[in-house]
């Protein structure tokens, strides 16, 4: 997004309320964020070394070097820094990645002061036997209060996945209003897990989200329509057609 486009954002967002944490990916950025009137950064690093130089073009190491950078900027200004990585599990070029690079990555953005780090499984072939002994290690490198979890649901597996982190201690999921999104960078990556699927499971297991799921059936539908495209989350369409059902009764 060109900085123009990112400051109209900006200006349309300001007073919604909410968090709305921008994507930086070096200390240039950043000043533009805070010009832009950003109240809080967001910083990408990768567990692959192929995607972070096809993503961000520069090996990891030099991309934790400018987020350092960043990083010191942001406490100067009283800016919360949240952190993301990328192919914790799988990569579309170097296949499975080791949890111990993951733990690696996650280590460096905790020492930044990232106050959480969301752990992205960009290409979504996790499943609970690759995703536990990812977590198991990065939890051995960084307390699991500041760790969230990011699963696209291209095979299908993000639910479980979701699951077993929860069991695990995550307590912090990103999610996507009707499994909108993608990415340009991993052929075929469907969008992250849709918002509506996990807060139908976490209603299921009791957990308290404080989520009402008939205005996120309408933010969903609405979306939706806006962009022409049906939805990706099975519990919308099912509680959609529930719904329709039941006023032709």
């Amino acid at each position: 997004m060109g900085s123009s486009n990112a400051k109209a954002v900006m200006e349309a967002i300001r007073n919604q309320g909410g968090r709305f944490p921008v994507l930086t990916p070096n200390l240039k950025g950043f000043e533009a964020a805070v010009a832009a009137g950003a109240k809080e950064v967001a910083i990408f690093a990768s567990a692959s070394e192929s995607f972070s130089k096809s993503n961000i073009n520069c090996s990891i190491e030099e991309s934790l070097k400018r987020y350092w950078d960043v990083a010191i900027a942001a406490k100067k200004h009283s800016l919360p820094v949240r952190g993301y990585i990328s192919c914790v599990v799988g990569c579309p070029v170097e296949g499975a990645i080791s949890p111990s690079q993951v733990a690696y990555v996650a280590k460096e953005l905790s020492d930044m002061g990232c106050y959480e780090i969301s752990l992205g499984d960009t290409i979504g072939v996790g499943t609970p036997g690759s995703v536990v002994p990812m977590l198991e290690a990065v939890m051995d490198a960084v307390h699991v209060e500041k760790l969230a979890v990011h699963f696209h649901d291209t095979y299908g597996q993000a639910l479980s996945n979701i699951l077993i982190s929860l069991q695990m201690g995550v307590s912090t999921v990103d999610s996507s209003i009707a499994g909108l999104g993608g990415c340009p960078y991993a052929k075929g990556a469907s969008g992250n897990v849709a918002t509506e699927d996990v807060v139908y499971m976490l209603n299921g297991l009791g957990v308290e989200t404080n989520i009402d799921m008939q205005k996120l059936l309408l933010a969903g539908d609405f979306i939706c329509r806006h962009l022409g495209r049906s939805s990706g989350s099975k519990a919308a369409i099912a509680l959609n057609k529930t719904v329709a059902h039941a006023s032709k009764l």
